[in-house]
């Protein structure tokens, strides 16, 4: 092992080889189960046999920790082939022999007659925006497990907690969690380059129009997700983000506040970046001139940037991989 490796790298691999090494503890929960969340509690009595799942990747955490759940939300992105299952979700299901169960269409909001018809003993919806009505209705179809800080707010740790309390299965849910880890310090390792950078997540850009720049702050998922991988929040970025706020936006006459940026990662193709490069203000970013761009699409690395229990291993690598050719630029 490389002597320079950074502290937060060799904690991580130290993660990996616990993991390879220690046991596994998969005593479940003991029932009634009683757990908080943003809107009181949510008690449920015994071990559920029948898991339903609302929102963006909740049923993920039964599919790892081997539960195929009656029903979930189709996706509405990333979804390569229009089958409305994500391929890391397919590759889940088949490697637990099972056919995809019942999909949700969320496409106007939760489909309350199909969630019930679906005869769940516990609806698990940590990562979410359920509204305090949507969890009331929810909850007279069976328990519910919501977001616990708030719509959205959920990282991908406390989703894969808070889901596995639901079903009772703590412990395998902090294994989860340790092997996850373990696997990004291993490929983070892979990449030392990225590590100390800086990073900034622009929500969208509309090639039609650069006069604004909206950005995730560090309390959304994505951003969260880049410090896992070693990249840090600039300063500017922290500075021009509201309190609370999971996003920010300031004018594009501005953007000389960003020269602390070393990589610049957003949503869009190769219109997108030409138009980013012809025009005069957007085209002074010090990202733009050294190349340091990262651009995502509706597949799996695109998806994945917002990170969920199963898809974080399925585009690691690739995501790592466009992470360190940007970092490479940025030196």
């Amino acid at each position: 092992m490389p002597r320079d490796l950074p502290l937060k790298t060799l904690l991580l691999l130290g993660l990996t080889l616990v993991w390879a090494t220690a046991p596994v503890l998969a005593a479940a929960d003991e029932f009634p189960v009683t757990i908080e969340h943003s809107f009181g509690t949510t008690t449920i009595e015994a071990e559920p046999e029948r898991v339903a799942t609302v929102a963006w990747a909740n049923h993920e955490v039964p599919l790892a920790l081997g539960i195929v759940p009656v029903g979930f939300a189709r996706a509405n992105f990333g979804d390569d082939d229009g089958d409305g299952v994500l391929p890391w979700v397919s590759e889940r299901l088949d490697e637990l022999g099972a056919d995809t169960p019942a999909l949700f269409d969320e496409g106007d909001g939760i489909d309350f007659e199909a969630v019930a018809a679906s005869r769940p003993d516990v609806i698990l919806a940590a990562y979410s925006g359920l509204t305090r009505s949507e969890y009331e209705t929810l909850s007279r179809i069976a328990p519910v497990i919501p977001h616990r800080d708030g719509a959205w707010a959920t990282d991908w740790r406390e989703v894969i907690r808070l889901n596995a309390a639901g079903l009772g299965r703590s412990d395998e849910g902090e294994a989860l969690i340790g092997r996850i880890e373990g696997r990004i310090g291993e490929i983070v390792a892979e990449h030392p380059e990225i590590e100390g950078k800086t990073a900034m997540f622009v929500t969208h850009l509309d090639a039609r129009d650069l006069s604004v720049i909206r950005f995730y702050s560090a309390n959304d998922t994505r951003v969260q997700f880049l410090e896992d991988l070693g990249l840090r929040s600039p300063r500017s970025v922290v500075e021009a983000s509201e309190p609370g706020s999971f996003s920010g936006e300031v004018s594009a006459e501005r953007i000389d506040e960003f020269g602390d940026v070393d990589i610049f990662i957003t949503y869009g193709g190769d219109t997108l970046l030409e138009a980013v490069e012809a025009n005069p203000l957007t085209s002074r970013m010090k990202t733009v001139e050294t190349g340091a761009i990262v651009l995502l699409g509706n597949d799996p690395v695109g998806t994945a940037a917002n990170p969920t229990p199963l898809s974080i291993e399925y585009v690691l690598e690739d995501y790592v991989a466009r992470l360190a050719d940007a970092a490479r630029k940025a030196e």
